[in-house]
């Protein structure tokens, strides 16, 4: 599939943004706790005869898990370097993929923005259609690609994801557990998934637009633990995704159009976006970002 782009925009000068970025300790602790309800709330459901219940608590576990993965994957726990690589082991044990391929695809992404270097990305420009067939190759293409472009360090990180990602099968077994079985097909599930769920629906449509990413707000954006603050997030990678919506509110303020030549991840659901089509198809044909 040829891939082809517009500059993407740059991070805005005028926007005070240093301030968000701190974490204080209820914070860390907090982000580090999400996971946990859902994660228990799953497991309850799944030994108790509303089992079916629990692939939704998974969906949710695995939602707040991404966050929580992204968050150490940025260094934005507010924690020591070396405790942001356990919480990506510990992560990886319980989704069942290595997040730190994770990382190095990631932070890939980051850097060549929807390129052709951009393993990640390159599933925004596929159809719904394709990026959901392409699903369960994606987390093997992730760990081939980080592990072709790691260093020796950084492998022994992977290596180390593979470790822990034992740990549930091998428990499953030895408690012959059904809650942990329908754990790990979720988790399996999800992984195949991730591709559609994690970058084609905040990416698709946005690189002939030459907009870093979709970017939604109000209730869905809640919904979703925040994480539809995409637009947001690439341009200040450094601001946790908690204090995304404050960096909305000042972008909106201090950079003209910017409220307006924006792309939600669920357009129907963003009555903004409604008002302003006109306005953003003006902005598509200039094939470029202001």
């Amino acid at each position: 599939m040829p891939i082809s782009t517009v500059e993407k925009e740059k991070q805005p000068r005028n926007v005070q943004w240093r301030d968000l970025a701190s974490m204080s300790r209820l914070a860390t602790v907090h982000e580090l706790a999400l996971p946990a309800p859902w994660f228990a709330l799953s497991l309850a459901l799944y030994a108790s005869a509303y089992w079916p219940l629990g692939a939704a608590a998974s969906f949710m576990f695995f939602l707040t898990a991404l966050r929580l993965n992204h968050e150490a994957i940025h260094g934005n726990l507010g924690l020591p370097r070396g405790a942001d690589h356990v919480v990506l082991h510990v992560l990886s044990g319980l989704m069942l993929g290595s997040n730190h391929a994770v990382a190095f695809a990631h932070l890939n992404h980051h850097r060549y923005a929807m390129g052709p270097e951009d393993i990640e990305g390159k599933c925004g420009h596929m159809s719904a259609r394709e990026v959901l067939r392409h699903g369960p190759q994606f987390p093997i293409e992730i760990v081939h690609a980080a592990w072709r472009g790691s260093t020796p360090r950084s492998r022994k990180g992977i290596l180390g994801d593979a470790a822990m990602m034992l740990i549930m099968p091998v428990l499953a077994l030895a408690l012959q557990s059904q809650a942990l079985g329908f754990h790990i097909a979720a988790m399996l599930t999800a992984q195949c998934l991730t591709a559609f769920f994690a970058v084609w629906i905040t990416h698709q449509g946005t690189a002939h637009l030459g907009l870093a990413a979709r970017s939604q707000r109000g209730w869905i954006a809640k919904a979703a633990y925040l994480m539809f603050y995409h637009r947001e997030h690439h341009l200040f990678p450094r601001v946790p995704v908690h204090r995304l919506p404050d960096l909305a509110n000042r972008l909106d303020a201090s950079v003209p159009d910017y409220a307006s030549e924006h792309l939600p991840v669920i357009s129907i659901l963003d009555s903004r976006y409604r008002r302003n089509r006109a306005r953003l198809f003006a902005f598509k044909q200039k094939g470029s970002p202001k």
